[in-house]
């Protein structure tokens, strides 16, 4: 049998097996996220084994980022899951008296989740857990560039998950296109622009609805802080937004710093002392730095800092150990806009500052630009605040400090534009996997006749008056509809 005919067998069965009715059922969902909580408690150390093999990841780091965040979502999902399904009382118009109308959440059906390489723990079981929450059932594809935890996955989910409604699928970009050529109820993409648009065109052919979690060069903003505490605490977490997570190698982490030019000296000398402080004298043997994931976007990232003018705008690092996939924390002052570390998303362990005159002018350089997927402002001005919130348009802003959105249940994660489509987390996650299906109860009692053919002018007329007025002046103009039907017929 094919790959492509093998496919097809496995979503026939899912399909079969979600016409079942089975896992709509609360008991079904609880017993899966469980499952999914189960997983994580008891497979911690091979977790943290697996992403220190594919990038390296210290198990603090792995912990907060990935096996904790999951742990979070999923109890959230466990203690909420009930309310989300129960069907929500709808108000209706007074128009459709007497009736009821309520709006039910239901599962799309067979659903597929692609996860990123950067976060392969987290970006595969944090969709799961809202496709699982909602009642479907799902195949999710690894990203191969994290083979270890592609694997751990591919192996451990069937011990813990309903292996009828819950698969993984291993394999690179034909196994990726294979699936792609599938009828799919829901596609849900983690990953970059150009395969996001891929995926999108693909879905088309089957009008698959899609949520796309890409990314885009995320500005920071930091304004004066003249206590000099802020200003520590604001460039403190402005390291950690840089390069705290995966070394730079996140959506949100931070692709580019904006300051007045007065202070940047001050600012430089701050993010050097904090990268000593977190990292040492000696980043690469800190143990505590994630390496950068391959060769390929090794050679990337390398390339970027290896034209002329940029590599003259290095200020701090560029130290590059290609034997260990390392570079170190690199910050470069003002390299040229038009280059392309200021034009692609830099998805690594170099920070460009980009000095203005007045803090004010970062909002048109940041609307000059791709809407990105998080805005970082450090600022104690209010009207600034305003301003950045009225004139800018990015997936979401988090004043005076960095990612915490993410980690955020009550808040939809996700982007706008080419930094993505749809949203997720906590009930968003619910919602992004349901139907949400309209239902309202009439009874046979009252009707209005208006309604219907033969027309005429009173029709019309009284139709007119349905619409603009309340129900009870239309009360009154029903009590002389028969008296003059006739007349106007």
């Amino acid at each position: 049998m094919g790959m492509d005919r093998e496919m097809e067998e496995i979503l026939r069965e899912m399909r079969g097996y979600f016409n079942t009715g089975k896992t709509k059922s609360v008991t079904w969902r609880k017993n899966q996220l469980t499952g999914i909580l189960d997983l994580i408690h008891e497979n911690e150390d091979a977790i943290f084994k697996a992403l220190h093999l594919d990038l390296g990841k210290h198990p603090v780091e792995a912990y907060r980022d990935e096996v904790g965040g999951v742990e979070k979502s999923v109890n959230k999902s466990l203690s909420c899951v009930e309310k989300w399904m129960a069907p929500k009382k709808s108000d209706i118009p007074l128009l459709f008296f007497p009736a009821k109308a309520e709006v039910l959440s239901e599962p799309l059906g067979v659903v597929l989740i692609f996860s990123s390489w950067n976060f392969p723990i987290m970006l595969s079981l944090d969709p799961l857990i809202g496709a699982i929450s909602a009642g479907n059932v799902v195949v999710i594809k690894p990203s191969e560039q994290a083979p270890a935890c592609s694997s751990f996955l591919a192996n451990t989910i069937p011990h813990y998950l309903d292996s009828n409604a819950i698969k993984v699928i291993e394999g690179g970009p034909n196994v990726c296109e294979q699936l792609l050529q599938q009828k799919w109820d829901k596609i849900f993409f983690t990953g970059s622009s150009r395969v996001g648009s891929l995926v999108m065109s693909a879905a088309a052919k089957n009008l698959t609805p899609v949520t796309l979690e890409l990314g885009g060069k995320c500005p920071a903003i930091l304004d004066s802080f003249p206590n000099p505490s802020e200003f520590k605490l604001a460039v403190k977490r402005i390291v950690g937004g840089k390069w705290g997570p995966c070394s730079g190698q996140v959506c949100i982490g931070i692709d580019y710093l904006l300051v007045e030019e007065k202070f940047s000296s001050s600012v430089i000398e701050q993010l050097k002392k904090i990268i000593r402080r977190f990292y040492g004298e000696n980043p690469a043997e800190s143990k505590v730095v994630s390496r950068i994931v391959n060769k390929h976007h090794f050679e990337r990232i390398r390339n970027l800092l290896k034209e002329p003018l940029v590599a003259a705008s290095i200020v701090h690092g560029g130290l590059i150990d290609e034997e260990n996939l390392f570079i170190e924390p690199t910050i470069l002052l003002d390299p040229p806009l038009d280059s392309e570390i200021m034009t692609e998303e830099i998805f690594g362990p170099v920070l460009p500052i980009i000095t203005l005159n007045k803090i004010q002018e970062s909002i048109e350089f940041i609307i000059a630009k791709p809407k990105p997927l998080a805005i970082y402002a450090f600022t104690k001005d209010e009207t600034f605040k305003r301003r950045i919130l009225s004139e800018t348009s990015s997936g979401s802003v988090v004043f005076n400090d960095t990612m915490v959105q993410f980690l955020c249940d009550t808040l939809p994660f996700g982007g706008v534009g080419a930094s993505g489509l749809g949203r997720y987390h906590g009930k968003y996650s619910f919602d992004t996997f349901s139907h949400e299906k309209a239902v309202m109860h009439r009874n046979l009692i009252l009707e209005i006749e208006p309604r219907y053919p033969p027309w005429s002018k009173f029709k019309l007329e009284f139709l007119k008056l349905a619409y603009r007025l309340n129900y009870f002046g239309l009360l009154l103009h029903m009590l002389g509809f028969k008296l003059g039907l006739k007349k106007y017929n």
